[in-house]
């Protein structure tokens, strides 16, 4: 069916383009065919090879590109509420991990879920991202740790899409921690399930990017690489969880494969930045899981901007370090605790998020865009991340239709 042509008119349109401060238009008009946007600028200069279109009013209220969370693992069963209450008692992330806790305590919990249950599960997460605005959600794998569970995994991840109006990209997140049968074999996870299971999720289409966790309570440098060579011989895009807790050359490994992104980067040097820039891979702050986790090691923002590499910001969803189900809310978090400006932020959940997602038509209102956007009862985009437990979205025109 042949999609209406509709002309947006009286809004004010952050484009989140390079064109001064939120690349902002008064008074703008945004012209939409084909869920593509084709024309966007004042409204006095609305040409007349779209004058014709139908005419929508927007009441003056702010627009913006539709979010993206670039980084979530919002598939899972269970919780880890137990261990909220172990680290306010003082005990550390990887304490806990060590003690049993963890991603291996959420890997049970996975296995023992249905399909139907991690959907079930998953969909009031995806829901609350949907009502502040976010019209893309990545989605790992990495519960699961044996063959079955991360395509079951997985595939909840795609039905989620045709549940819900947001595009889902999927992650494959095998090397994510040692499960309890292979215990002090690393190497034989990683050569025997985990390189498997990457092959069968992708005989199956469930992938779109190949991930790792590489810290010391999970995978060297040298086993990520060998899933890695694998991706790269499969045609996949890689990324990276790198520098959260120490720092082992993570993200400097991830940008020598040209990953979109390294995502968390609190113990990242000069030397990873420079690495990433000369890559173009994207830094995924995820200021969640320092909150939540009370970590102390900022992540380098003023290395990353000095050397000019992309900052996006994402939730983590995840039900241990970073239960967090709000964009906004990490939008402001990164401005409060990584002192990053509010234009940072949101440029951080859209055109560079969509940028870590290897999706060059999201995150910016442009010509050739697809014409996903959010509409807002704001005065200004800073107050997208000035607010705190406020959600001012008026309604989400996805590919051109509300």
């Amino acid at each position: 069916m042949r999609q209406p042509q509709i002309l947006f008119v009286n809004c004010r349109v952050a484009t989140m383009t390079d064109e001064g401060p939120y690349g902002l238009i008064e008074d703008a008009a945004i012209a939409v065919s084909q869920e593509k946007i084709v024309w966007v600028g004042a409204r006095n200069d609305v040409p007349a090879a779209v004058a014709a279109f139908a005419l929508r009013d927007l009441g003056g209220r702010l627009v913006t590109p539709a979010l993206v969370d670039c980084h979530t693992h919002i598939v899972h069963g269970g919780h880890r509420a137990g261990e909220f209450e172990m680290r306010l008692q003082g005990a550390s992330y990887e304490e806990v991990a060590r003690a049993g806790g963890g991603i291996v305590s959420t890997v049970n919990a996975t296995r023992n879920a249905s399909e139907e249950d991690l959907i079930a599960a998953a969909l009031p997460r995806v829901d609350a991202l949907i009502s502040e605005g976010v019209s893309v959600i990545e989605v790992k794998s990495g519960y699961g740790l044996d063959i079955e569970t991360e395509l079951t995994m997985l595939r909840a991840a795609r039905r989620l899409a045709a549940l819900r109006p947001v595009t889902v990209v999927t992650s494959f997140l095998g090397a994510h921690a040692v499960p309890a049968e292979f215990k002090g074999r690393a190497d034989a996870y990683i050569d025997e399930l985990c390189i498997t299971a990457l092959y069968a999720a992708h005989a199956e289409g469930l992938v779109d990017a190949v991930d790792g966790f590489c810290e010391g309570i999970a995978f060297t440098p040298e086993q990520i690489a060998r899933v890695f060579d694998v991706a790269k011989s499969l045609g996949l895009p890689t990324k990276l969880h790198a520098e959260q807790l120490s720092n082992l050359g993570g993200a400097a490994l991830a940008a020598g494969y040209g990953a979109l992104s390294a995502d968390h980067l609190e113990y990242l040097d000069e030397a990873g930045v420079k690495a990433m820039a000369s890559a173009g891979t994207v830094a995924v702050l995820l200021p969640g899981a320092f909150y939540t986790l009370r970590e102390t090691q900022m992540p380098p923002v003023d290395l990353l901007r000095k050397h000019n590499v992309p900052i996006a910001i994402a939730t983590d969803m995840n039900p241990g370090s970073s239960p967090l189900c709000s964009l906004l809310l990490a939008m402001n978090m990164a401005c409060t605790l990584f002192r990053m400006t509010p234009e940072e932020a949101l440029a951080g959940a859209t055109v560079h998020a969509a940028a870590a997602l290897g999706l060059a038509d999201r995150g910016r209102i442009a010509p050739d865009q697809r014409a996903d956007f959010a509409v807002w009862d704001i005065d200004h985009p800073a107050e997208l991340a000035y607010r705190i437990g406020f959600n001012a979205l008026h309604s989400r025109i996805i590919g051109g239709q509300p």
